[in-house]
């Protein structure tokens, strides 16, 4: 019988790459991750890792099992959640992420109904890009996430989680609403290419908000010169509104209308979802934390805050409301 624990790490070798990441995901050392592989291959009987100069790469054999191996974690996730749902009341502690638009908008109205829902649950909640949400459910550090991306940068589906669509928003063009800004901030045509030669605040290297400002402008045919770099909307819309530059925005960072900040809506939207391991959308408390999600989410978007004066609202996908 193959080992779970064996066959994780070989699944985390094929989406790392590296012996040396899979030991730091761990906290094990590359010998150990490295003896664990060699007995995985012993207990399957045939070669499933082979010598790439410094590197190890998965044999065919050893491919086919990774996605074995995802079907395995699935159903054992899956059987859990029937073992929580056969137990009397809901409890235990719960792991929630958030990217940080999300936790002070979205989040406050589903841990209010946990709270009053299911009072024996114990609430964890984590403010956390959404780039590394999916190893964090992979290792069980997290149970529940908001994760995000965007239509012109989307993210390719993680074959270990499922997600549930939640939210869809418009992102605007941030500009200094200041004549004497830093932008010109045109509103005929695409506002992007009034913009061209604008000093740009943008997310940092890495994160998910740097990459859509990136690829945008480059979509609109140019490369954003950046000027400042921050990760937190708050701070950006400051430096739009001293006139340091212009920036991306979704619209829940933008709740409250700045007067110093002029808002030109695009067409590409953020799209937020509910994210969990595969196998564990009947957990109890999976479910519960899902369902207050989607309930606090129709609650905002009914709220005045969610639309500005000639723009957009919010708006919950299609496939959120036949859920």
């Amino acid at each position: 019988m193959l080992d779970v624990r064996r066959l994780r790490l070989l699944r985390d070798l094929a989406r790392l790459g590296t012996i040396a990441a899979v030991a730091e995901a761990h906290a094990y050392t590359p010998s150990a991750v490295s003896q664990q592989l060699a007995a995985l291959q012993r207990e399957a009987g045939v070669r499933l890792l082979e010598r790439a100069g410094r590197r190890v790469n998965l044999t065919s054999t050893g491919v086919a099992l990774v996605q074995h191996t995802e079907v395995v974690l699935a159903a054992l996730e899956a059987a859990d959640s029937t073992l929580a749902a056969a137990r009397t009341g809901l409890a235990g502690t719960v792991r929630i992420a958030a990217y940080p638009s999300a936790v002070r908008t979205l989040l406050p109205g589903a841990l209010v109904r946990l709270a009053r829902d299911h009072p024996a649950l114990d609430l964890m909640v984590t403010e956390l890009d959404p780039v590394a949400m999916p190893a964090a459910l992979r290792d069980r550090r997290l149970d529940v996430a908001l994760v995000h991306d965007y239509d012109i940068v989307p993210v390719a589906p993680d074959p270990a989680l499922h997600s549930t669509p939640l939210l869809h928003e418009t992102v605007f063009l941030a500009v200094s609403a200041d004549p004497g800004g830093d932008t010109e901030g045109g509103t005929e045509g695409d506002p992007l290419h009034s913009v061209r030669d604008a000093h740009w605040i943008v997310g940092s290297p890495g994160t998910l908000c740097h990459s859509v400002v990136v690829h945008a402008c480059q979509m609109a045919g140019f490369t954003p010169s950046v000027r400042h770099h921050a990760d937190d909307f708050a701070a950006v819309l400051a430096l739009v509104a001293a006139g340091q530059g212009v920036a991306l925005v979704p619209q829940l960072a933008v709740t409250v209308p700045l007067p110093q900040v002029r808002l030109l809506p695009l067409t590409i939207q953020r799209r937020t979802r509910v994210s969990y391991r595969k196998g564990a959308a009947a957990h109890p408390a999976v479910a519960a934390c899902v369902a207050a999600l989607n309930a606090a989410t129709h609650d905002f978007l009914g709220g005045p805050q969610t639309r500005h004066e000639g723009h957009s609202p919010l708006t919950a996908p299609a496939c959120l409301d036949s859920a």
